[in-house]
């Protein structure tokens, strides 16, 4: 089976952040921009609450207000810092390029072209493309309205309520080898409070069998790692499409190297089609 490109992958917030210092986990983010080459598309989170801390740190408190402009605040006040530690950290001989995408990227067709053919011509220009959803202009109750819209026009409607569907949209759309979500824990746990409980690998013989599987283990997931955050159950959801379009799921902790997950040397959770 050809594959477009080798991998798409996501770190969450609260992957990104030392909850000891109250600050953007700078070991990891190292680490993960040095293992970034061409060929990775990288879906990352994180704007939000770096902006948040950032804020905290020159004014010595939080903005009162409204949530959806707190969050509009935050989140371009932290994009920039986001995107400049990456560029710090990864190779000097690549390209970074900063891609700010919308549900609208995905439920239009000639966007979706697009965009689609913006990220196909990174590998050969030794470029990586850095996603993140687009926070600072994106209204909460207008994109009720266009997703609302949408519905009585088309089957199907993408909405980007996370990176977590907005990295598998991206998957569905490039077709990539391997889509890795990094999160704060190391997996799908059928008990959330109990580590041992990590399910290694859901698979099956054929798409329609892992998916099944995918399903099965959704009935033990529930909560999520912060508000807004969809959690592990639509994790499940969200990767369905790229299993049936061939993609290699690995679902697994920030504390490890990109290259350890993907040669099973470290702990997660792998769904994918055996041969």
């Amino acid at each position: 089976m050809g594959f477009d490109i080798e991998l798409v992958g996501k770190i969450g917030s609260m992957a990104l952040i030392n909850k000891e210092n109250n600050d953007m986990d700078y070991n990891i983010l190292s680490r993960i921009s040095r293992e970034l080459k061409p060929g990775y598309v990288w879906v990352t989170s994180g704007a939000t609450e770096i902006g948040r801390l950032d804020y905290m740190r020159r004014t010595g408190g939080e903005l009162k207000g409204i949530d959806a402009e707190i969050k509009t605040d935050y989140a371009a006040q932290g994009q920039p810092i986001l995107m400049e530690t990456y560029r710090r950290f990864l190779d000097g001989r690549y390209s970074l390029r900063q891609i700010l995408v919308e549900h609208q990227h995905f439920n239009d067709d000639m966007k979706r072209e697009h965009l689609k053919a913006a990220l196909l011509r990174c590998p050969a220009q030794n470029a990586i493309p850095i996603i993140n959803y687009n926070d600072p202009v994106s209204d909460e109750e207008n994109r009720k309205m266009e997703i609302q819209s949408l519905r009585a026009t088309h089957e199907k409607v993408v909405e980007c309520i996370d990176n977590d569907e907005t990295a598998s949209q991206i998957a569905c759309l490039l077709k990539p080898k391997f889509l890795l979500l990094l999160t704060s824990v190391e997996g799908i746990l059928t008990d959330v409070k109990d580590r041992s409980t990590l399910v290694p690998e859901i698979t099956g013989s054929t798409a329609q069998e892992v998916v099944e599987g995918i399903e099965y283990y959704q009935h033990f997931c529930d909560g999520a790692s912060r508000k807004g955050a969809a959690g592990a159950r639509m994790k499940l959801e969200y990767v369905k499409e790229p299993v049936r379009n061939g993609t290699s799921v690995f679902i697994a902790s920030s504390k490890y190297s990109i290259t350890d997950i993907l040669e099973g040397k470290a702990p997660c959770t792998k769904i994918y089609v055996h041969k």
